[in-house]
């Protein structure tokens, strides 16, 4: 063979053996559960086999990825714990579904639940946690267990959930407590509009959350917003049937985080019970919600539609007639339109100790059965601008 027939052999062994050796990295950097002992079966308990497949990828310095593949994958409570040496992206196909006795998940509180764990996304799959039998049992006033959170982050940073879909959780779908840097993205979170305390999302004590793109159809809130929220952003979002986005209930406890510089735009809300909700208990707390925008947004037969409720208290105790100490301040209603579904469609029922300040209404314009709603303002101080329909406040 001539001294160029050589030189082509020699650059095919190379090709063929850096080509390999991609092939063993990217093998090696791709943790599939079911080689270590998952089944597809939906009956088989999977939970150790995706344990041993996380502990592996935690130990890895590289980025890696577990993979999910097509299929039912039975998961007992699971708890993936952080921190870890590189960046962990689940990859899933397939369905995790949950034991079928309510009890296996309702006593723990969480299902599947990440803490202190950095750089970690979660690309599509499903989530089945069968909740219809504990709901039953709620129903009947039986003495239940407390109920799981489906997919719960604590203490997580730079978290991306994209793609993800969750039917029938427990009590809430999505968790995010005290993390940073947080991605929620086109995800799909669903549950019987009578099912209790399934709210879609709950987020608290976390800083740099935006939700994009996703639907939310739901027995309660469909976002939650807690204590110590600050520069949350949330756009594109469907929500209904479900409580709506609301922020609280705040001021339950005398010494609370405040919540802060929270967008809402571009959203629609189709037969929720509220639209956008600020919701406080009224006892006293050094709890605080300020620069707050809700814009452009698109109310379809809601219950209220914009709400702010300051005289929350449940059980009607513990509540002395001193009002809420939550002062709500900077709070901005723009280019919301559409219909309500009570005759009153703007609600502010701000703390007695401490109004609401600096509240901007403008362009507004939400109807009832084909006429003008009605408003309903107390302890309120601000502006409007615009057209504003329903007339009264401000």
């Amino acid at each position: 063979m001539d001294h160029n027939g050589n030189k082509l052999v020699a650059a095919l062994l190379m090709f063929l053996s850096s080509f390999l050796l991609m092939r063993t990295s990217m093998a090696a950097n791709n943790y599939n559960v079911v080689n270590f002992g998952a089944k597809p079966d939906g009956r088989t308990d999977s939970t150790k086999a995706f344990l041993s497949a996380w502990q592996a990828a935690c130990r890895s310095a590289a980025s890696v990825t577990i993979t999910v593949p097509r299929g039912s994958f039975l998961l007992k409570p699971v708890e993936f714990r952080g921190p870890c040496r590189g960046r962990i992206t689940f990859q899933i196909s397939g369905t995790l579904v949950a034991p079928s006795d309510y009890r296996g998940l309702g006593n723990s509180g969480y299902w599947i639940l990440f803490v202190k764990v950095n750089r970690i996304s979660i690309n599509g799959g499903k989530l089945d946690a069968r909740g219809a039998s504990f709901w039953a049992c709620r129903k009947a006033g039986k003495s239940c267990p407390a109920g799981a959170r489906s997919m719960t982050f604590n203490w997580a940073n730079d978290v991306v959930v994209s793609g993800l879909t969750s039917i029938n959780s427990q009590v809430t779908h999505l968790v995010i407590n005290s993390c940073n840097n947080v991605i929620v993205r086109k995800v799909k979170l669903v549950a019987p509009d009578q099912s209790p305390n399934t709210d879609g999302l709950h987020v608290q004590a976390s800083t740099g959350v935006t939700v994009t793109d996703s639907t939310f159809q739901t027995g309660d809130d469909c976002i939650s917003i807690g204590p110590g929220t600050r520069n949350l952003y949330m756009s594109k979002l469907n929500c209904g049937p479900g409580h709506g986005i609301s922020i609280g209930s705040l001021g339950r406890d005398a010494n609370e985080a405040g919540v802060q510089n929270i967008t809402l735009i571009n959203s629609v809300f189709s037969g929720s019970d509220n639209g956008v909700r600020i919701k406080t208990w009224a006892r006293q707390s050094t709890g605080f919600v300020r620069n707050v925008l809700f814009q452009n947004l698109v109310m379809k037969n809601v219950q209220n539609p914009i709400i702010v409720d300051q005289n929350y208290c449940p059980t009607h105790q513990g509540c002395p007639k001193q009002g809420s100490g939550v002062k709500i301040s900077q709070v901005v209603y723009r280019n919301i339109q559409g219909t309500s579904r009570t005759q009153q469609a703007l609600t502010f029922d701000c703390s007695r100790s401490n109004p609401c300040q600096a509240i901007k209404l403008h362009d507004i314009k939400l109807t009832f059965n084909g006429r003008s709603a009605t408003s309903t303002c107390k302890n309120i101080k601000g502006v409007k601008a615009g057209v504003v329909m329903p007339q009264g406040c401000l």
